[in-house]
């Protein structure tokens, strides 16, 4: 390679892979698979060393990726966290070992872990209390997610036993199998793409700004480092055991090994293995087991010496794809799907692959006819990764996105920003009315008895279109139906009529706003108390309830202001389902009308029944201090920093007792209900 082509060629392999970071560590979308960055990342070093003049100290071969999301405060690092050189050849590995057999000379072991695909963590625990996490970040300083790290079960607020005053351990948060599927089944019944894998689901839970929400995620996390420098161990080992007396998640799949044919043995023993973990791992580690060789050994600018990661690859089969399908969601955007062959892949036989969208098509030039390359690995949804040219036939025939809707003949729209073409036909599109009535009745949302095919005949035989609908319905016109039974009959509607007792939030969430799901939809819910609120609040109002930004706000205000929908809601309301958290859409009282009020702090009831309190009387919780707050409501132990930021503003700060006395004199109007207090 020529002195110019090579610099040309590691300018744009740093920007790619400059990119390719900030996707995967702020985004969690990633473009690159592990594979092809890691490919990337060694010919840029390979490039480096041939030609030296080109290498700079901000080159990503010597820098740590950033998840510094701008979204939290940063804190600096005790010690550097760095990250680890990887290889996928099990040759490489070999040369790792006898390069610290050459440089030790002396008897030495290995302690070979699972790499865990999830998200890093650090932890500090000071007098036995957890004091502080913060993310990788950059290496030198990470984003402070301690309070949303409090809410990951498994992870202790208090060390018990022998502990160190202060000690820091390092991690991985993850996202088990069965919390992923339910996370981006949710994702998808909203019209959201779904996460691409557990470990982009498992950051960008970990970077949610309420930790109610991230509650909700079940996050996990096991821990695998104490720096050296922190507390003296003699070696890896026994700072794990210790750890894990000290009450802190470790894994036990670790194994103390002699040699290199054990690290073998323990390598090819999990590449199989752990396909019976319910979470996800993408290799092995292999560390030097003792201390003081770990600092004979030192560090490069970016990683240990004396560790290294064999990642295993992605399980990969290569199939045709026999046609290609247009599908309409109950929002209105349409996924492509791919019909395979069907191959079998990690241990599942795949005959489907959404394509996501019609971006994608170009990227990997598809045809009808194509072998493609699925892959799974890691990934639990079959992702197409690429297409076998070697294999294209003659008669491949490169697919036309619809211009028009596939279901209604709609032209499609496709806003700014957005990936994927929509149908704008919501009234009339068969396949997002019967989407948005499947909705619905969803064991998430009512809870009724009508699955995919009951919907199906309820719309052809014109007896449903709108939700409000079902609740029309007798069982005179549903014994007539095929299939039909006085008993099935009797079934559905009893649980039409079980459905009027759902709660307000799982009401919201079944209307089927866009991007409104099952968190949100809570928020929301909680935040504004009824939908009277709700449908008078402003986009930006929206917004001071944890999770919602500006896209959210604005796609519930645009629902809420069309008119079919304003009617849809009466009708349901008329029907007798929940449109308040307190089962009545009624206020006690307009006292608080129009304020919005922060609350801090412990109370004499619990704080979801202080809120519910505040919406009842006509105000507005939010949860961060502005210049539209009213006054803060701080209970015992209330936030230093909400009441600073009150002083700053000149906001007022009232007591319970203070707040109580500008509510109507009324004992039910000063306690909440007992549904009230069951409610949360």
């Amino acid at each position: 390679m020529e002195r110019a082509d090579a610099k040309k060629r590691i300018e744009a392999l740093r920007g790619l892979l400059r990119e390719s970071n900030r996707r995967y560590y702020v985004e969690n979308a990633p473009t690159l698979s592990d594979y092809e960055f890691d490919q990337f990342m060694h010919e840029l070093e390979a490039l480096e060393a041939e030609w030296p003049e080109f290498d700079a100290p901000d080159s990503p071969t010597h820098r740590v990726g950033s998840d510094i999301s701008g979204e939290f405060v940063q804190r600096a690092h005790r010690y550097p966290m760095l990250s680890l050189g990887n290889t996928y050849n099990i040759g490489e590995i070999e040369e790792f070992a006898a390069r610290a057999d050459r440089l030790l000379d002396r008897n030495f072991s290995y302690c070979c872990e699972l790499k865990f695909d999830g998200t890093a963590i650090c932890l500090n625990y000071r007098n036995g209390k957890l004091f502080r996490a913060l993310t990788r970040g950059d290496g030198e300083k990470g984003d402070d997610v301690t309070r949303n790290v409090r809410m990951i079960a498994n992870i202790p607020h208090s060390l018990k036993g022998d502990y160190p005053e202060d000690l820091e351990i390092r991690g991985e948060i993850l996202m088990p199998y069965r919390a992923f599927e339910a996370l981006n089944a949710e994702r998808e019944a909203d019209g959201d793409a779904p996460f691409a894998n557990p470990r982009n689901a498992a950051s960008g839970s970990l970077k949610l700004t309420d930790p109610q929400e991230v509650a909700h995620r079940g996050l996990w996390c096991t821990l695998y480092h104490i720096p050296a420098e922190s507390v003296a161990f003699a070696t890896h080992d026994e700072a794990l055991r210790k750890a894990a007396e000290w009450g802190l998640p470790v894994s036990e799949d670790r194994r103390l090994c002699r040699d290199i044919a054990e690290i073998k043995a323990f390598i090819d023993h999990w590449d199989t293995a752990r396909r019976e973990l319910p979470y996800a791992t993408d290799g092995i580690v292999i560390k030097i087991n003792e201390s003081d060789c770990q600092r004979a050994l030192g560090y490069t600018a970016k990683s240990p010496r004396w560790a290294v990661a064999f990642k295993f690859k992605a399980e990969q089969a290569c199939t045709p794809v026999l046609s290609i399908d247009y599908q309409v969601g109950r929002t209105g955007a349409v996924t492509p799907v791919a019909n395979l062959e069907p191959v079998l892949l990690a241990g599942t036989v795949v005959k489907r692959a959404t394509l996501n969208n019609s971006d994608q098509m170009e990227l990997l030039d598809i045809r009808i006819g194509d072998s493609v390359y699925v892959e799974k690995g890691g990934e639990i949804i079959p992702k197409i990764t690429g297409v076998n040219l070697g294999k294209r036939p003659a008669d491949a025939v490169k697919p036309d996105f619809p211009k028009t809707c596939p279901d209604c003949g709609t032209p499609l729209v496709r806003d700014e920003g957005e990936a994927r073409w929509f149908c704008p036909n919501q009234d009339g599109c068969p396949m997002q009315i019967k989407g948005r009535l499947l909705h619905f009745t969803t064991r998430k949302a009512m809870d009724i008895l009508a699955g995919e095919v009951t919907v199906e005949q309820l719309y052809d035989c014109g007896l449903a279109r709108t939700p409000a609908d079902l609740y029309d319905l007798r069982k005179q016109q549903l014994v007539c139906l095929e299939g039909w039974q006085e008993r099935s009959a009797q079934r559905f509607l009893d649980s039409l009529e079980r459905s009027r007792e759902v709660p307000f939030e799982r009401v919201l969430y079944a209307l089927g706003i866009r991007h409104v799901g099952e968190t949100k939809a809570r928020a929301l819910a909680r935040h504004f108390g009824s939908i009277d609120a709700l449908q008078t609040a402003t986009a930006e109002q929206m917004q001071e309830a944890g999770e919602i930004g500006g896209v959210i706000a604005a796609s519930v205000r645009e629902y809420l202001d069309k008119p079919q929908h304003q009617r849809e809601i009466e009708r349901l309301r008329a029907h007798g389902l929940q449109f308040s958290a307190a089962g009545s859409t009624k206020n006690l009282s307009q006292a608080l009308e129009g304020k919005s009020i922060v609350i801090s702090g412990n109370f004499s009831i619990p704080r979801e029944a202080m809120k519910e309190l505040i919406a009842a009387h006509g105000g507005k919780n939010s949860s961060s201090i502005s210049a539209r707050t009213a006054f803060l409501l701080a209970g015992s132990r209330p936030g230093p920093e909400k009441r600073k930021k009150c002083e700053q503003l000149g906001i007022p700060v009232y007591d319970e007792d203070t707040f109580r006395s500008m509510l109507p004199d009324d004992r039910a109007a000063h306690s909440p209900s007992e549904e009230q207090l069951t409610l949360f």
